[in-house]
């Protein structure tokens, strides 16, 4: 069987678990995680980024090979490395980021002689999975590249699911921020939104305006995630998680939800069996620092 679904956008080095003289070191990232968790639940899954030649870049081949994900449309530019971001926790388990990525591979790839078998490979697959992260890493014109893309996509009847996940760091602006994100929810077959970022990127006061934003945008569907609250399908009905879950680390919990429903949507569950699905998921990934649990 061909590629099902392929995750856009740049895996790094993890380092997590950090102490005084030692940490964990894995490879991460928003769609690279969804993607592995997709790969476990038996999909067959594509990643598009670039790597350099360096040692990290070969582990994070070596990681996409162990998960049973493709690694043809991920293209090694010579001279050129893989980013890095550490992962610190709080007492509540929140996390925040601390990133080294500014001459990331993945930022050169559509200057790479690979671009255009990676951009056919994205146009003609049945489902594409990309994040606002993943277009914050390219320029405007390369932006419009990818817009244009998803456009052609929605229009030939095949899916694009997309998560915003702000990042302000990111961008060069609020204003280009919202801008792209907007264009890209609009071009959604699912839309995957965690409400946090959008009430920073938009000032949402609601998952209900969220949700009612995002339908009128031209998304076709919406799934608002907003913790321990729950997930607001199609801005009508609350899908609580199961358990209460007391967070070791929330690295990854958003991403996993994403892989765990869209699993169960392809696979014929409706939008409520598949939040279920992505709570139980997450709650996993909670459990456990950094963003994979152990396969």
């Amino acid at each position: 069987m061909g590629t099902e679904i392929i995750t856009f956008g740049e895996a790094m080095v993890e380092l997590s678990a950090i102490q005084d003289d030692q940490c964990r070191i894995g490879i991460g990232g928003d769609t690279f995680n969804t993607a592995v968790y997709l790969a476990r639940n038996g999909h067959h899954v594509a990643y598009a980024t670039a790597v350099g030649t360096c040692p990290f870049s070969a582990q994070l081949l070596d990681a996409l090979h162990k998960e049973n994900i493709s690694k043809h449309l991920a293209p090694a530019l010579p001279g050129r490395s893989v980013g890095l971001y550490a992962i610190s926790v709080d007492d509540e388990g929140e996390r925040s980021f601390t990133y080294w990525r500014s001459e990331s591979a993945v930022r050169s790839l559509f200057d790479a002689p690979e671009a255009n078998e990676v951009l056919s490979a994205m146009r003609e697959v049945e489902t594409l999975y990309l994040s606002g992260i993943t277009l914050s890493l390219y320029t405007d014109e390369v932006q419009g590249q990818i817009l244009n893309l998803m456009e052609e996509r929605k229009s030939a009847g095949n899916r694009n699911v997309f998560d915003g996940n702000y990042r302000p760091r990111n961008w060069k602006n609020v204003e280009a921020a919202r801008s792209v994100i907007m264009k890209a929810i609009g071009l959604a077959t699912w839309s995957l939104p965690t409400f946090d970022d959008e009430a920073e990127l938009f000032g949402d006061r609601t998952p209900e305006e969220t949700a009612e934003r995002h339908r009128a945008t031209g998304a076709d569907e919406v799934v608002v995630k907003h913790g321990a609250d729950g997930a607001l399908v199609d801005g009508v009905e609350w899908v609580k998680p199961p358990e209460k879950v007391t967070p070791k680390d929330t690295t990854g919990a958003g991403d996993s939800f994403n892989a765990a429903f869209l699993s169960a949507r392809l696979r014929g569950a409706s939008s409520v069996e598949a939040a279920l699905a992505g709570h139980k998921l997450a709650a996993r990934v909670l459990s456990v620092p950094g963003a994979l649990i152990p396969a």
